[in-house]
């Protein structure tokens, strides 16, 4: 009988981007998201995921744009990985609210990442925002009137988030995911919403690439993670 399950090892390629010369603040996440999705709209969805109707593409985006430590990064994995590496010449310039910044420097690093140690914990440090709750799950974390559950609630959600990740890559685990966090809540604005999102850090044995996201609204840059 056929299977869809894969072997624990699995082969992540990554492709990092920077720009060391261009400062811009944490928030222009979603405006170098706008930017480039723009400007190569034609060469693959990936960039904005969006379909050509403009409806919205529900997976784990494989292209992440972020700014960290105020230097503009873009992140991407397998097919995203690949886009990111065929486009890096082509970029010559950045428009953020309508201002131009020449790229005269810029970066490029490209690596494959093996999944296949689950057997070591490891200290992830949250650089962006993490949104760990959707809505529903906002109200319950909401009515949770004991601290000690509420650590676990979101404990439960980290540990969601992480398979979600691996999903969205096309890598299927029976490791027993393990995830503990140190955090701390934080409001913040999206779309006009205010949101709660979490500042902190985790322990976990799950590997996972630097600078992944990983909660909601990754493609923005929230819930970068860094060892």
């Amino acid at each position: 009988m056929e299977t869809n399950i894969k072997p624990n090892k699995h082969q992540l390629s990554q492709t990092i981007i920077r720009f060391p010369e261009i400062s811009l603040k944490v928030r222009d996440g979603h405006k170098l998201r706008g930017f480039f999705g723009n400007l190569f709209r034609e060469h693959s969805p990936l960039l904005h995921n969006h379909f050509e109707d403009g409806s919205a593409i529900y997976k784990y985006p494989l292209v992440q744009y972020k700014v960290i430590d105020n230097i503009p990064h873009l992140v991407g994995f397998q097919d995203g990985s690949t886009l990111l590496i065929d486009l890096f010449l082509k970029i010559k310039e950045l428009i953020i609210d309508d201002k131009a910044y020449p790229v005269n420097s810029k970066n490029i690093e490209n690596k494959t990442i093996t999944f296949n140690n689950f057997d070591t914990l490891k200290t992830y440090h949250f650089k962006t925002l993490w949104l760990g709750l959707n809505q529903k799950n906002y109200q319950i974390y909401r009515d949770l009137k004991d601290e000690k559950e509420k650590k676990e609630f979101l404990n439960r959600m980290l540990r969601n988030n992480i398979l979600s990740f691996y999903k969205g890559i096309g890598y299927w685990t029976n490791e027993k995911i393990m995830a503990t966090a140190n955090l701390l809540p934080k409001k913040t604005l999206m779309k006009g919403k205010q949101m709660l999102g979490f500042t902190g850090k985790f322990i976990t044995n799950a590997p996972l690439p630097g600078l992944a996201g990983i909660g909601k609204s990754v493609a923005r840059g929230f819930g970068t993670i860094k060892l």
